[in-house]
């Protein structure tokens, strides 16, 4: 690209952590990035903020009443970016032809329509949202490889291990000589909690991350470990590993945020602050190191790193994701999110216990094992069931 063509981005989900961390960096480097679009679904006020300040050409929201709104409040602030509402308008900011990349940062599966039309359209895409490649990762690959889009991973692992992964890694660990990729996890907040105190964990102390400030789905399942579960299914899409390659390893002071093992016996790892400004600014800045904001690391004020293996007794989630790795049924991964979503909205209303979550999650895997999906409307029809089948054991008790 020249140096007079700015980049510019379209943030799907801006009113996020990751979409404000987005706006953070791209507001330090002014001369090289431009908005072209924000959505949100209910920050309204908050997106309202963002837009005057950013004056992106569109901002989409979820609904027509908050897009009213919105309307009127750019009038009277005379702005001129304009409003759109819906999942179509969502694609749309997401594939038009001025925009150069799309932060795809909206939580659930809602994020996967717009995130693979930006696919479809051969757009350089920061994935921050899991449900993509969990969901619909071979359909989203494939999408990705045949428009010649160009996929970047912003969660801090999968980040981490790019960043060690060779330049010209093209997904083959054995040519690359890669005997396997670590995830590391911080172990939640229950890491040395007694098993025998797990029923009556309560969403309050469930939602109260060590080191990383997050939303509340993204904080429980970061307790249950099916954060991780869910990030080894990406790792395998975004690096083409195989589960017997995947390791997940405690590390509960989340500074190295993931290795890769060489087979030679080297292992590189990534380090730096927990601020989801670094890995961010690392794929905007791509292939120059660009300032993030982020403070540098002081290892004279690190008191120790310990890693520690992972124990399926206490994360019985992470168990059941490498079965759903380990299986041939590229479906079992939907059935697992969409599983999993709702038994975490049931704990949060205090409807299951901690503990129901991933009994809920292992009997809708069971119930719905022979099901497949082909295409990305099989899939989001298998998403609804899923989630119709799990309503029913938590409201029924059956699980």
């Amino acid at each position: 690209m020249s140096s007079h063509h700015k980049t510019a981005i379209t943030i799907l989900g801006a009113t996020g952590s990751i979409g404000l961390s987005t706006l953070d960096v791209i507001s330090r480097h002014p001369d090289r990035f431009s908005v072209f679009a924000l959505t949100a679904y209910q920050q309204i006020e908050r997106l309202a903020d963002l837009c005057l300040r950013f004056q992106p050409v569109y901002a989409v929201v979820a609904k027509q009443t908050d897009a009213v709104k919105l309307q009127q409040r750019f009038r009277i602030a005379a702005i001129n970016t304009e409003v759109l509402y819906g999942e179509e308008a969502l694609c749309h900011v997401a594939q038009a032809n001025e925009t150069d990349a799309v932060m795809a940062a909206i939580v659930g599966a809602a994020g996967l329509l717009p995130t693979l039309s930006a696919a479809q359209a051969g757009k350089t895409i920061y994935l921050a949202n899991k449900e993509t490649l969990v969901v619909a990762g071979a359909l989203f690959m494939q999408a990705v490889q045949q428009s010649n889009a160009q996929l970047l991973p912003v969660d801090s692992e999968h980040n981490a291990i790019y960043q060690v992964l060779p330049t010209d890694y093209q997904g083959d660990l054995v040519q690359a000589g890669i005997a396997s990729l670590i995830l590391t996890a911080s172990g939640g907040p229950f890491l040395h909690t007694p098993l025998s105190d797990f029923a009556r964990i309560t969403p309050e102390q469930a939602v109260k991350h060590p080191n990383w400030s997050m939303g509340q789905k993204i904080s429980v399942d970061s307790a249950t470990m099916m954060n991780k579960g869910l990030e080894l299914i990406e790792a395998h899409w975004l690096f083409n590993a195989p589960a017997k390659q995947l390791e997940v390893i405690i590390h509960p002071q989340s500074v190295v945020h993931s290795m890769v093992r060489y087979i030679d016996g080297s292992v590189l790892a990534q380090m730096g602050e927990a601020d989801m400004r670094i890995p961010i600014a690392h794929c905007l800045g791509l292939p120059q190191r660009i300032n993030s904001g982020a403070k540098q690391l002081d290892f004279t004020c690190l008191n120790g790193l310990n890693f520690l293996a992972a124990d399926f007794d206490r994360f019985p989630c992470l168990k059941l994701a490498y079965e759903v790795l380990h299986s041939s049924n590229d479906a079992s991964a939907c059935i697992l999110n969409a599983a999993n979503e709702i038994a975490v909205g049931a704990f949060l209303h205090k409807l299951v216990g901690f503990m129901d979550i991933a009994r809920v999650v292992d009997s809708c895997l069971q119930l719905f094992s022979g099901h497949t999906a082909t295409d990305i409307k099989e899939l989001l029809q298998l998403d609804q069931q899923v989630r119709t089948a799990a309503e029913n054991l938590v409201h029924t008790h059956t699980i």
